[in-house]
């Protein structure tokens, strides 16, 4: 595969203070003394303090001083006041610079750390996700709303559970930090519910009961959440108030089996609405079930249309799980034609026709968990 060569723009920033220099110096020699442009010289120092380290700043500033002084005794205009002037403007900048270089360094060093801690924060929340689970292939997609980030208020995950497979998607009112803590606290009620309850049901109000007690009625979060039972062909759902997933049938035949009713959003518990209850989907050999949130579906393009995942779903056509997925995903960013507006999240389920013993269950050798 072929990239094509990026223009870079560090590398010319780098070379600016030099040409402006030499600039200056080129038009001083032919203007003459008159014209008045040795100060300018200063602003060698002054672009290399925007780019480079104080290091370079300091030296930058010496070669303007001395370019400054040669052109001033050239020029004859040590005889007046032009010429100290000049060195005076020249040595303020580059002192300006040196301490603009110093501060941005520090800036930049404390951005590292922040984004250190946020990759460790990334692997921590959202984990990689068993990437093959008995007869299921599992593929995930993150995009995040927020530039340069890769955590935010869309959450997902998969848990082996002597239940069957279990998956839960979800995204949190809000964005940032707080949308993070919250997206926390879900994963981790999850993570340890999925193992003990016996029951969908029983799990999600678990869930219900761990986001009202940590956000007090603050925040709620619109979740999804699924039980694969690969010996029965069949997924168990419960729908909080998030959009239906897109089941994709050997034939090509696209369905969003929504729920009976809709159970309200976890942290709204609190309120009389509906009580969570599940509904049985038949999941067969060949079939795919795409959870997703309503980040990819409110995708906007520039006229405002949004994202038509169900004439898109054709795009899932790769072997590889993971390589269809990240095929969509660009097709929503393409859709968007600009940073999206919104966290989207995808989760993509494979069920694949593996030889599994009659009445076995998924084991602990049946998974395989993407390291990446």
């Amino acid at each position: 595969m072929t990239t094509t060569p990026r223009w870079d723009g560090s590398a010319v920033l780098s070379w600016l203070p030099a040409v402006v220099m030499a600039v200056v110096a080129v038009v001083d020699l032919t203007a003459g003394p008159g014209v008045g442009f040795l100060p300018l010289v200063s602003l060698g120092p002054a672009f290399a303090g925007l780019i480079g380290t104080w290091r370079r700043t300091a030296f930058i500033g010496a070669v303007a001083l001395l370019l400054c002084f040669g052109l001033g005794l050239y020029d004859g205009l040590f005889d007046g006041r032009r010429g100290y002037t000049a060195m005076a403007s020249v040595g303020g900048v580059t002192a300006a610079g040196v301490v603009a270089a110093v501060t941005r360094q520090r800036r930049e060093a404390e951005l590292a750390s922040v984004r250190s801690i946020a990759e460790a924060a990334q692997r921590v929340l959202l984990r990689p996700v068993p990437r093959r689970a008995g007869p299921l292939r599992v593929a995930v997609s993150y995009t995040s709303a927020v530039a340069e980030a890769r955590i935010g208020g869309d959450l997902y995950e998969v848990v082996v559970a002597p239940q069957g497979v279990r998956v839960l998607i979800g995204d949190v009112q809000g964005k940032g930090l707080a949308a993070v803590e919250t997206a926390a606290v879900v994963l981790g009620a999850f993570r340890e519910a999925a193992h003990e309850e016996p029951d969908l049901v029983e799990l999600v109000a678990r869930l219900e009961r761990s986001v009202a007690r940590e956000l007090q009625g603050e925040k709620f979060v619109t979740a999804l959440v699924a039980e694969v039972r690969p010996e029965e062909e069949t997924v168990v759902m419960v729908n909080c108030g998030h959009p239906a997933p897109m089941l994709i049938s050997r034939d090509g035949t696209i369905e969003f089996p929504e729920p009976p009713s809709y159970a309200l959003p976890l942290g709204l518990g609190i309120h009389d609405g509906q009580p969570p209850q599940s509904h049985h989907v038949g999941f067969s050999p060949g079939e795919q079930l795409l959870l997703y949130t309503d980040g990819v579906t409110e995708a906007r393009d520039g006229e405002g249309r949004f994202y038509p995942l169900k004439d898109r779903a054709s795009l899932l056509r790769d072997d590889d799980a993971q390589v269809a997925l990240e095929e969509l995903r660009g097709d929503v960013v393409r859709h968007a034609a600009g940073p999206l507006h919104d966290d989207a999240a995808m989760l993509l389920l494979r069920y694949h026709r593996d030889e599994m013993p009659a009445g076995v269950g998924v084991s602990a050798d049946a998974i395989e968990r993407d390291h990446g």
